[in-house]
């Protein structure tokens, strides 16, 4: 499998190629990076934690107040060009802000909707005017800043949506009518990116546009505070619009283009989420090893027991596995925007067509980051037993405040249906050659097996050829399922769900070893490569029992017989003593008494 610098590798190409141990890694950061990450850490740890009873209350005005003092310190506005009030960035800047934030639990999701889906409409798609208007004050906190998408029958389908634009007869304005629900920030925001199909539009997404909605407009009107499951603070209502006239000039990029501004800005909130989800994941794993060194039960702490050890070195292995990708995903996006702006890409294109061309990488990251963090926070309320189902300790929040991000930004079950999806798309146009490594590894499948032993010695070099093989099944299977069901291959969704779930853990396995090997290299006693082992022999029975599940859906006879013969050759276990290993990062844990990775 050729190997080639992580800058060049394009979207989705890591499933046929490999990356060398240079990939970008927290590690990587710089001193201001540093800094402004722990800026915001002492944020929300001084400004928010003391007062999440209070935010989850609704306290009148108070989450006004926060977001008015995180623009004072830079956080709203840190993407923001400083020619519109802001710091001017990088985007991996921006995504450790987005990390050290994610601690913040309901504020965490009010200002990542406003810096976020808030701004970068207007960022990315607003004419001079309406930038100059709208971007000094969402840099600041002065304008909040919401979106309004989804409607009561159109939730994972946008594009279905009812609301709708009528022309005026001199041209001058829209009429708005319809309806929107679970818009975050709607309490107090100022204004809103909302999408409505135009009257008349003869596109084939029937005028679906965006327009610029300011909360004072005749005609828009609010419902009732949604009583929710978790983010209890987070302002949510339903908006209505009565013959709601909005100027012409509050048409945000061009008619029958809404769903290019709706689905840029989801591969940018998809990355976004990752980072909040690897933030408040690590918050939870320090309450987590806290509560277990003091906890005694049998007159030991319950950390010395194995099982609770067990749930805190899986805690942190899927963390450092999340993370690695977050970061190898984001300098990738971070230096294809850099190149696309040094050949002279408009500011407003660059960071958008690096976010689609890594959408796939952003779809990984959304629904492991979103699972893990399910896992984590679930695991911390084991922990503390009792104690976790109590108002009293902080985790029962966290377990609550977790469960919507398998939701946001698109369901995990869209996002998994989206990577395949979008893989095939690019094989079809020529963008990636899949079908060309899918036939590769068949004719291997077909040849004669190696008759070279497999070692007993596991190293981060043998996970790595572990890794290629189930490149390799993933293309057979995915090549094989093709060939059964051609353009039906999309109503068959649980074996894209089982391919899905196979690239997720090759992306996230590769990228814990990669950043293992580069860290090694600097620190001998690094326990890094641990933390690698553990996530890619679990990952290994993963990818076993997909590849049979996706097989068997489909594949009879003969046929049967020969891909299963694919999982035994490609698929093989790792004989790694995980408990061990477990049982060293857990006393690492232990020791520094925090997540310490």
């Amino acid at each position: 499998m050729e190997t080639i610098a992580p800058t060049t590798l394009q979207g989705g190409e890591f499933l046929i190629r490999s990356s060398d141990p240079t990939i970008f890694t927290p590690e990587d950061f710089d001193d201001e990076q540093r800094m402004i990450y722990d800026m915001a850490h002492q944020f929300i740890e001084k400004e928010i934690w003391p007062l999440l009873d209070r935010i989850d209350q609704q306290e009148p005005g108070l989450m006004q107040s926060l977001l008015d003092k995180a623009g004072e310190l830079g956080l709203l506005g840190a993407a923001l060009p400083e020619a519109y009030g802001g710091m001017g960035k990088d985007f991996i800047t921006a995504t450790l802000i987005n990390e050290a934030v994610g601690a913040g639990h309901s504020f965490a999701v009010a200002m990542a909707a406003h810096t976020g889906i808030g701004t970068l409409p207007i960022l990315y798609f607003g004419t001079p005017e309406q930038k100059q208007k709208y971007l000094p004050g969402l840099a600041t906190g002065a304008i909040k800043g919401a979106y309004a998408l989804t409607e009561p029958g159109a939730g994972s389908d946008a594009l279905s949506g009812k609301t709708n634009a009528r022309r005026s007869a001199d041209g001058t304005q829209f009429i708005l009518n319809g309806q929107k629900i679970w818009i975050t920030n709607s309490g107090f925001a100022d204004i809103f990116t909302v999408f409505a199909k135009v009257e008349g539009a003869t596109d084939k997404h029937q005028g679906f546009s965006a327009f610029i909605v300011e909360r004072q407009t005749p005609g828009l009107s609010f419902g009732e505070e949604e009583h929710k499951m978790g983010i209890k603070g987070s302002s949510t209502r339903q908006l209505f619009f009565q013959d709601c006239a909005i100027p012409a000039t509050q048409l945000l990029g061009e008619i029958g283009k809404g769903h290019v501004i709706a689905f840029n800005i989801l591969n940018i909130g998809r990355q976004k989420l990752c980072a909040a989800a690897v933030g408040a994941a690590k918050k939870a794993i320090e309450l987590s090893v806290q509560y277990a060194n003091n906890r005694e039960q049998f007159r030991r702490p319950i950390a010395s027991f194995g099982a609770i050890q067990y749930k805190l070195a899986e805690q942190a292995v899927r963390l450092f596995a999340c993370e690695s990708a977050l970061y190898r995903t984001t300098q990738l996006i971070d230096a294809r925007e850099k190149e696309s702006l040094a050949h002279g890409t408009a500011y407003e294109k660059a960071l958008l067509q690096a976010a689609e061309e890594y959408a796939v990488e952003c779809a990984i990251l959304k629904v492991t980051g979103s699972e893990m963090l399910d896992y984590v926070v679930d695991e911390a309320v084991q922990i503390h037993g009792g104690n976790g189902f109590s108002e009293e300790y902080p985790v029962s929040r966290a377990y609550r405040d977790s469960r919507i991000n398998r939701i946001f930004e698109g369901t995990n079950e869209i996002n998994r249906l989206l990577i395949l999806d979008m893989l095939m798309k690019r094989a079809m146009q020529g963008r990636l050659p899949l079908l060309q490594a899918a036939k590769a590894a068949q004719d291997e499948l077909l040849s004669a097996p190696s008759l070279n032993p497999t070692s007993d010695q596991i190293d981060l070099n043998t996970l790595q050829e572990h890794i290629a093989r189930w490149k390799k099944l993933t293309l057979l299977i995915a090549g094989a399922a093709v060939q059964k069901f051609m353009q039906q291959l999309e109503d068959e969704q649980e074996i894209l769900m089982c391919l899905s779930d196979m690239i997720m853990d090759i992306y996230l396995a590769e990228s814990s070893v990669l950043r293992a090997e580069k860290i090694a290299r600097q620190q001998a006693d690094s326990l890094y490569p641990l933390l690698a082992q553990v996530f890619v022999a679990d990952a290994a029975y993963r990818i076993q029992q997909q590849a049979h599940e996706a097989l068997t859906a489909f594949a009879e006879g003969d046929e049967l017989r020969i891909l299963q013969s694919a999982i035994r050759r490609f698929a093989r276990p790792i004989p790694i003593n995980t408990k061990q290993a477990r049982r060293r990062i857990a006393a690492t844990l232990r020791e520094a008494n925090n997540y310490c990775f």
